[in-house]
């Protein structure tokens, strides 16, 4: 399995990136999470430029959310929302609508704050965006809060329970990668 994480973070010691990395050490063998770290780079939405070719960071997004398995994305609140730019880098990567890149793919949200509601508003947020680009989100989320203390210096979640709830989500994130069987 090959996950993408998304950081709706732009600071460089962003608890919502060591949120990703931690979730990365959760994956079983063989998969991976690949850390997209150019949300910086994403034009303003303008439906303008919204033309093929793409501008390059659009098309990198684009391609990086298409040749995934499956998303995890790691959001902070800001003003009881989710930040500009991620929202922003959504809209690019939610077009053309009817055949986007987020179409029918595995998304999971989650995120980290330094309050102790640990981004809520923000990802119910996402997810709302996230349904009406297509994808097929996860209905669980993951609170982390407050963040400060979440983490140990190497980056692993202190808290053991904590570890798990994180490592249930991205098992259940797995699992809709896999295909269904049919019963005979």
């Amino acid at each position: 399995m090959r996950l993408l994480g998304i950081s709706g973070s732009l600071r460089r010691d962003s608890f919502n990136t060591r949120l990703l990395r931690a979730a990365a050490r959760l994956l079983p063998p063989g998969a991976a999470l690949e850390l997209w770290d150019r949300l910086r780079e994403v034009p303003a939405y303008s439906e303008d430029d919204d033309h093929e070719p793409a501008p390059e960071p659009v098309r990198a997004l684009r391609d990086a959310i298409a040749s995934a398995d499956a998303v995890l994305i790691a959001t902070p609140e800001y003003n009881a929302s989710v930040p500009g730019q991620l929202k922003n880098a959504l809209d690019w990567a939610s077009r053309p609508f009817p055949s986007n890149a987020l179409r029918n793919k595995p998304v999971a949200v989650v995120g980290a704050s330094t309050s102790v509601f640990g981004a809520v508003w923000a990802q119910a947020e996402l997810r709302k965006v996230l349904r009406a680009s297509g994808a097929r989100v996860l209905d669980r989320g993951f609170l982390l809060g407050p963040a400060a203390a979440a983490f140990r210096l190497d980056g692993r979640l202190t808290d053991p329970e904590v570890t798990q709830e994180l490592a249930d989500i991205v098992d259940e994130l797995r699992l809709e990668t896999m295909p269904v069987r049919q019963v005979a």
